[in-house]
């Protein structure tokens, strides 16, 4: 099929879907395979369903009339969103990194959107499948849209900048992450330095964290932005302490109260501020924007039980991310502490000793008050730590009422796999 002929079939329909139990009317629905199913068998039922258009690589399901054959459903997303992309005027900014990702991209749309449309890659949608379709939902009233890029290996990056095409890219930082899948911290740095030879080759612009010598070094010729506490960078934003729980920044003299927890947030805040000013977003909507955010999803969440106040930074975890969490914990004035950390995943030949350094860690900044959860964790037999190998474990334990922390700051870090906000009903 030409990509032209699909293109028109796109412009006709609502929107792109790819699972046939959610799909909108007039959606074109794309039969993506997955590892246990084969999404050809729904074209049919899509198109009873109110799909306008079904597209499947499977040529015994197609009839050319509202099902049409591609070599590879996959493919012909990814090519539709190029398409699509070398068709939109507005600038695109593209944003990847090991840690905080997610809340960056909310943080930018948070303070955007208060002076233009902007959309945005919804939830967890930045890979293969989720940068197509994150472009593809990009209609023509948007006048900005934020692009969010993971990887957990090599060339990732790479590919998904030939898809989005920003002309703005940021990356968050370069940390522990995806250990196993990127073969070591030299391979994320290269990794995640795609995008700056993406900008790098197309001559578009970075936004650096200015202290962040190590960016500033794998951006070497490109034109850059920095933002940062020096006042030689481009855009001065500071770290305001305060006894507040939240995260508090100085803007053009102004205090901005934050509803995010941990002053490793600082940088995520900051380059919304920065990426505000860039596109002349009045600063008093700037600040509107980022008082009112409030993060969500398992993410720095501040949560208050009728028993503990709980910090939820649960939907994941590498090295570098449970680092800063925990010595951001460390800092807070509160004399009960307790600490629940879950296991990090996708390390590799680095599990044993990344977790062992997070123990020696958490020994270092003196907490006491210790519940681990996991292979990896309890193997290590922390002796001033209650240690479980699995969630299920853990959920028996909390299961008794005399187990449960009363009258405790408790601070939940995990990865993904791990789970630990099931915890939460016994917190």
């Amino acid at each position: 099929m030409e990509i032209g002929f699909l293109y028109d079939l796109f412009l006709q329909s609502t929107g792109v879907s790819i699972d046939s139990r959610t799909l909108e009317k007039d959606n074109i629905f794309f039969a993506i395979r997955g590892p246990n199913f084969n999404a050809n068998s729904f074209a049919k039922s899509a198109i009873e369903s109110g799909a306008l258009y079904a597209i499947v690589d499977d040529l015994s399901v197609a009839n050319n009339k509202t099902i049409f054959f591609v070599k590879d459903c996959l493919e012909a997303l990814q090519e539709l969103a190029k398409y699509h992309r070398h068709e939109l005027e507005i600038p695109i900014i593209g944003l990847t990194g090991s840690n905080g990702k997610t809340t960056t991209k909310e943080l930018i749309k948070a303070v955007l959107s208060q002076s233009y449309e902007t959309q945005y890659t919804k939830g967890n949608f930045n890979n293969h499948i989720g940068v197509p379709l994150s472009i593809l939902s990009i209609e023509d009233y948007h006048q900005i849209a934020i692009i969010e890029m993971g990887a957990n290996h090599q060339k990732e990056i790479e590919f998904l900048c030939t898809i989005a095409q920003p002309d703005i890219g940021l990356i968050t930082n370069f940390g522990k992450a995806h250990l196993e899948g990127f073969g070591g911290v030299e391979g994320v740095i290269k990794g995640k330095s795609e995008l700056y030879q993406s900008l790098r080759e197309r001559r578009k612009v970075a936004f650096i964290n200015g202290g962040d010598q190590l960016q500033l070094e794998k951006a070497r010729g490109i034109a850059h932005l920095t933002y940062g506490e020096s006042e030689d960078f481009d855009f001065t934003i500071s770290l305001h302490k305060s006894e507040s729980d939240f995260l508090n920044i100085i803007y053009q003299e102004e205090i901005i109260e934050t509803k995010l927890i941990g002053d490793y947030n600082y940088s995520n805040a900051a380059v919304a501020l920065a990426l505000g000013s860039y596109f002349e977003v009045p600063l008093q909507k700037m600040i509107s924007g980022l008082r009112t955010y409030t993060p969500s999803n398992n993410r720095s969440q501040l949560q208050k039980t009728s028993k503990n106040e709980l910090i939820v930074d649960a939907y994941n975890a590498n090295p570098s991310s449970m680092q800063l969490a925990l010595k951001n914990f460390a800092r807070e004035s509160s004399k009960n502490k307790l600490l629940i950390l879950g296991d990090m995943f996708e390390l590799g030949v680095s599990e044993n000793e990344e977790h062992s350094k997070i123990l020696d860690l958490v020994n270092e900044l003196g907490f006491s008050n210790i519940i681990l959860i996991g292979e990896a964790f309890s193997k290590l037999a922390l002796k001033s730590a209650i240690s479980f190998k699995s969630m299920e474990e853990a959920l028996d334990y909390f299961n008794n009422e005399t187990n449960r922390p009363k009258g405790q700051r408790i601070l939940l870090k995990g990865s993904r796999g791990i789970a630990l906000e099931r915890l939460i009903p016994f917190l």
